[in-house]
This record gives C-alpha cells, sequence and structure tokens, in this order.
C-alpha cells in the first residue's frame, strides 16, 4: 500500500517524524493484527507490504494515517492536510507478486537518487531483511525470507541478488 503527501509534499521532516511514523505503524500493525513484510519510507510518500489481520485494513489505516498526521501538524506548526487522497492498494496473489513488490519497495530510494545502494538508506526494511541492521517497524523477517529459500543464509542470499536486480 502507498500514501503520497498532499500535493506531493514532504511528509517527513527530520528523522524524529520518520521514527514517530515507525512506532505508529508497529502500535497499529499489533492492534490490527497485521503482519510487516516490507517498507519504504521516502520523502513524500511511504509504501507498506503488510498481511492484513482478521480486523481488515480500513479501520488501522485511517488511525494510522490521521494520528500521524495530527503529530506532524502539531509538532511542525501546520493544519490541514498531509496526505492527498485516499491510501491505494492492490491483493497480491502469486509468490511472483509478492516477490516483485517486494523488490520494487526496497529499490525505491535507489531509483529516487537517495541512495546508491540498498542497504544505503536508512527507512527501508532491506538491511533488516538482510540482518544488517534493527528494522524500524516490527517486521515480519523469517516469513519474508522463507519465500526466498529454506536455509537463511541461502535465502538471505536470494534475496540480495534478487532486489539487486532491475524489475524486468
Amino acid at each position: 500500500m502507498v500514501t503520497r503527501g498532499n500535493n506531493k509534499r514532504t511528509i517527513y521532516l527530520d528523522d524524529r517524524d520518520r521514527a514517530f511514523f515507525c512506532w505508529t505503524v508497529t502500535r497499529i500493525a499489533k492492534k490490527y493484527g497485521w503482519t510487516v513484510l516490507a517498507y519504504c519510507l521516502m520523502e513524500n510518500h511511504y509504501h507498506l507490504l503488510i498481511s492484513v489481520g482478521d480486523k481488515g485494513l480500513a479501520g488501522g489505516m485511517c488511525e494510522l494515517n490521521s494520528g500521524y498526521a495530527q503529530m506532524f501538524n502539531a509538532r511542525h506548526g501546520r493544519v490541514n492536510h498531509l496526505f492527498g487522497k485516499r491510501y491505494w492498494n492492490r491483493r497480491i496473489k502469486t509468490d511472483a507478486s509478492l516477490w516483485n513488490v517486494v523488490r520494487y519497495i526496497v529499490q525505491n530510494p535507489r531509483a529516487a537518487g537517495s541512495a546508491k545502494t540498498l542497504d544505503g538508506y536508512r527507512w527501508s526494511s532491506y538491511s533488516a531483511t538482510i540482518g544488517l541492521a534493527c528494522a524500524d517497524i516490527a517486521l515480519a523477517r523469517d516469513e519474508v525470507l522463507r519465500f526466498y529459500g529454506r536455509v537463511q543464509e541461502t535465502a538471505i542470499e536470494t534475496f540480495r541478488v534478487f532486489c539487486s536486480a532491475s524489475a524486468l
């Protein structure tokens, strides 16, 4: 799922904003039974790949976006909408689609010129998935890696190679 800033404006002004957003995602995910498989916070939007629990998606997204926007506006002396249109999402039906969505999410900073390497961007799940950093959002790392292999070292290497390749 993706949510973009109103008029493509910045939605994080500093790392404190990003950290609060990550904490909020983790809290909402726990409350609504979501499993976070991948994420990336960009300057004017964010990506979340989640498995939705029994409590659904809409209520959690409303709580996530409105709660973060209220904090952001209060902290930065702003009013009105932080986010543009409603979040957008699609159901992933195949393992191949899941692989491609994960790759798209973690490649976003490199494609935007924010990082030269996938592990060079702080606010993505990539480094946590390959074991180089702690995740900022409660991440189902082992669940993600199972899609890439049964043995963790092999799964990490397969994940690295796949994510480094250009999307078709």
